[in-house]
């Protein structure tokens, strides 16, 4: 008699955004499987979406695509072919002049290759970020504040702060108690609402972990290379980067529909509200779905990208009063970015990103959306930007009606003397809630939440909010990846899942 197909294993997935929808693609790649990713929202791409209003496109945060892992470079290519250059010649990719892959169809989805550029408006000036140590800083710092930030830098290089124990202590060592002061504190308390020694020195270990003052001068000063992969470039200071023509959520719809038509089924609109953990592992998942009925999926494998606060109170039975209280005292920044259309009057913006580092006015960072793909806007001879603000969930600008937001923020910038008010065209208001995983409140304890994890073998935490980490989009599909692997494998050891990172060169040599 044949024998019987052996059942496929039964994979539940939380969270359609980068590492979900990656893990799902990976799993594909390795096996076959039965996938059922549960998406709260009705949009896949998680924060790395794109919201389409009135034909304007909006990049929740802004994502451009590089990596120093080769695997994420060439997943993205897999997908979407890079433009030519000008004249149609070869790109430099990787040390070599080679064609990246390219698309049979002229007609397909395209890569843009961007130039990066970034500034920080600070005392209603445009400063080069990184600082430019050239002529036209020293005449808009003023020669004492110049002299200041030299004294001050030296001292802290002689004298650094050891334990490093706060996010101040990590930016006064590596850029001195004024430079911090100056360009650091104020836009990264406005980003957590919190003062910055109340902050984990992991936090600049994740995000700005091998930017120095003496990398920046060093960029600055070498000649530019036009190799797209930038091996020995410092993330924070890249001069070009790959990024889909009509936003990043176009790759991730691509995505979908690979893996919808291996087989993956995605349920949107469903919220995982609990687990059931029994004998050690999780033995099935509880959903509300779009009508708000709660169902049930059993599984063999859970992999989630949803806010841990949210996983570990759904768990049934409940878990330990310790890992209980750690992850009920988890913080995370919520962020709203307001899309505004403006008549293209004032002298244009050549910018991605404009940190606004003025303590007068409530706004983060500004997005010039024509400078990241033309086709994110509907009309050439409109400006379309992103203001963007960080706030807490039902905080006095979360709970602001949106006509008031928008007028607020119109007057915010009318105020940086960027735009005049009578040129706003529309505008809208979009509320992303816990974006960014905090690096206070009881994370010193974390540990507590990261062996509970480790003992439920069959429970892989991935992504972002997943992991409380808070990682760029190619760390996140790194994590999904190697969960991927560890399902393929039956190896469920998850050091190198949290290893993913926090060791410097992880992501340039092992992945």
């Amino acid at each position: 008699m044949p024998m019987a197909d052996t059942p496929k294993l039964k994979i539940v997935i939380a969270g359609a955004g980068p590492a979900g929808l990656t893990a799902a693609k990976e799993l594909q790649k390795r096996g076959s499987y039965d996938i059922v990713i549960l998406e709260a929202e009705s949009q896949v791409g998680g924060i790395a979406k794109t919201v389409n209003y009135k034909g304007n496109r909006m990049d929740l945060g802004g994502h451009r695509f590089f990596s120093k892992s080769d695997a994420v470079m060439d997943w993205w290519l897999g997908y979407m072919a890079p433009e030519r250059s000008e004249g149609g010649e070869e790109i430099a990719y990787q040390g070599q002049r080679r064609s990246l892959p390219q698309a049979e169809k002229t007609d397909g989805p395209r890569m843009l290759i961007r130039p990066r550029l970034s500034r920080i408006y600070y005392l209603r000036q445009f400063f080069s970020y990184p600082l430019a140590l050239n002529l036209k800083t020293l005449s808009q710092l003023g020669l004492l504040r110049v002299f200041s930030i030299g004294v001050s830098y030296t001292w802290a290089q002689l004298f650094p702060r050891k334990p490093e124990r706060s996010l101040e202590d990590f930016f006064i060592n590596r850029f001195g108690q004024r430079l911090y002061r100056t360009f650091f504190k104020d836009y990264t308390e406005k980003v957590w609402g919190v003062p910055c020694e109340q902050i984990s020195a992991e936090w600049g270990a994740q995000r700005i972990k091998g930017l120095s003052v003496r990398k920046a001068i060093a960029h600055a000063i070498k000649p530019k290379s036009q190799d797209l992969a930038q091996k020995q470039t410092e993330t924070s200071l890249i001069e070009r980067f790959l990024y889909p023509e009509l936003g990043p959520g176009q790759l991730w719809e691509l995505v979908l529909a690979d893996v919808q038509s291996q087989g993956a089924q995605l349920k949107t609109q469903c919220r995982v509200s609990g687990l059931n953990v029994a004998e050690g592992r999780v033995q099935s998942v509880a959903f509300f779905n779009p009508q708000g009925d709660l169902e049930t999926l059993n599984c063999d494998y859970f992999l989630s990208g949803m806010p841990l606060k949210d996983l570990v109170s759904g768990v049934q039975p409940s878990v330990d009063d310790r890992v209980a209280e750690v992850a009920k005292g988890l913080q995370y920044r919520d962020f709203m970015t307001c899309g505004l259309l403006l008549k293209r009057t004032l002298k244009p913006l050549p910018d991605n990103w404009i940190y606004v580092q003025e303590p007068d006015v409530k706004l983060g960072r500004i997005q010039v959306f024509n400078n990241w793909s033309p086709q994110l806007v509907a009309n050439s001879d409109s400006v379309w930007l992103g203001l963007e603000y960080f706030c807490q969930e039902g905080d006095e600008l979360w709970s602001m009606d949106d006509s008031q937001f928008l007028q607020m923020a119109a007057a915010e910038l009318e105020s940086l003397g960027l735009i005049a008010t009578e040129d706003v065209l529309d505008g809208t208001v979009i509320r992303v809630p816990k974006t960014y995983p905090a690096y206070f409140g009881s994370y010193e304890q974390f540990e507590v939440l990261q062996d509970w994890i480790n003992a439920i073998p069959n429970l892989i935490p991935m992504g972002r909010n997943g992991m409380h980490r808070y990682n760029n989009q190619d760390h996140s599909m790194l994590t999904a990846m190697e969960a991927a692997r560890m399902i393929a494998e039956q190896d469920l050891d998850k050091t190198a899942l949290w290893a993913i990172n926090t060791e410097m060169e992880y992501h340039e040599e092992k992945a």
